[in-house]
């Protein structure tokens, strides 16, 4: 239901205009907007509303006032009253209740998407009510859109809900909403050219929007772009694995797409105990990540560089032979030799897995 501030809004707004009070009330007399105050009048306008809203009449001049029906869905649910009578006050009342009446409707229609979009992000509809939905709320079926997903640690605290809506107000076809208290939720309709670069471009243009709102701390993941409306909920989950998996890997990294997950994406599907399993056949009882400070940067440099070693001892300001000891002396400690490739994917592999174990040991579920 729409909310009675939204209405006292609205019949405000219609006052500053035609320069005439207006009183909305529900089906038994009672008070839900109003731009003056009834005083001795309210109890006979409230019993003229109760008798009004029994009778057959959509519109009617009591006392002095023209008394107007509002329909949601063919239930009656306000009347509004106009001052004054006559022919000039009809057409003003008549005109104010058209105005409410397409607010009802429209809001009406808002919630029926919203609650649509929910339960189609959650995979909680068939096939069939996917498309028979989506014809009566006319959604286009057919079109590129994708999800994006926005975290904040504020929550619904942070304001991003209406920060988002206000973004994306402009484009009817977009759907902003929110299924749990943490996280907004943006299916966003692409153009049918570069959907991908689209994508990054609009994550970007949101958070740097986010930014100026005082809005900090938080990261924005995005799924792969789908073609029909019935695929939302398959983007939505990448987007999810995206924000989980870019917390473990990708820290630094504000926004982050399914798409650049690589081989994190299949290592956060990984039991744990496989991963310890792997870990102790790999390194026996030591941790990849126990190695000194000074270690853990060569080899991450050398990663860096593609394994070239001149590079890497370029940039750590080292000699090339310095890097090649420690290379040496971290084969004899490990058994893996960084300089060939599938030892050097052996570690890299096991870096992440460990980094992945800690996540997950430290984090609740």
């Amino acid at each position: 239901m729409i909310s009675n501030q939204i209405l006292q809004n609205t019949i405000d707004g219609l006052k500053n205009i035609a320069r005439v009070e207006f009183c909305i009330m529900d089906v038994d007399g009672k008070e839900v907007a109003s731009t003056a105050d009834m005083g001795s009048r309210a109890s006979a306008i409230a019993k003229a509303v109760a008798e009004f809203a029994a009778s057959v009449a959509d519109s009617q001049e009591i006392q002095g006032y023209q008394f107007f029906k509002i329909f949601d869905d063919q239930i009656l649910e306000y009347v509004l009253v106009a001052a004054g009578a006559g022919e000039d006050s009809y057409m003003i009342g008549k005109l104010a209740a058209f105005q409410i009446q397409s607010l009802v409707t429209a809001y009406k229609e808002r919630l029926d998407k919203d609650n649509f979009v929910k339960n189609l992000l959650l995979d909680n509809l068939l096939l069939v009510d996917i498309y028979s939905r989506s014809k009566r709320l006319h959604i286009q079926t057919d079109v590129p859109r994708a999800v994006l997903i926005v975290e904040t640690p504020g929550g619904r605290d942070s304001n991003v809900l209406e920060l988002a809506r206000t973004y994306f107000s402009g484009n009817s076809k977009d759907f902003v909403t929110e299924v749990d208290e943490n996280n907004v939720i943006i299916v966003k309709e692409l153009p049918e050219a570069d959907r991908a670069r689209e994508m990054d471009k609009t994550a970007k243009q949101l958070w740097s929007f986010l930014k100026k709102e005082g809005i900090r701390d938080g990261r924005i993941a995005y799924g792969t772009v789908i073609q029909e409306i019935k695929e939302v909920s398959r983007s939505y989950k990448e987007a999810r694995m995206a924000l989980d998996v870019g917390k473990i890997f990708f820290g630094e990294r504000e926004i982050i797409a399914y798409s650049e997950l690589g081989i994190g994406r299949l290592i956060y599907q990984l039991p744990l105990p496989l991963c310890k399993m792997f870990i102790r056949e790999i390194f026996g009882g030591r941790s990849p990540d126990e190695f000194d400070e000074e270690t853990l940067g060569t080899i991450y440099k050398f990663f860096e560089n593609s394994l070239n070693v001149s590079e890497t001892s370029r940039q750590l300001f080292i000699h090339r032979n310095t890097l090649v000891y420690r290379l040496d002396k971290l084969q004899k400690s490990t058994g893996l030799d960084l300089r060939v490739f599938e030892d050097a994917i052996t570690f890299k592999i096991a870096l992440m897995v460990v980094k992945y174990m800690k996540y997950m040991e430290t984090t609740d579920f």
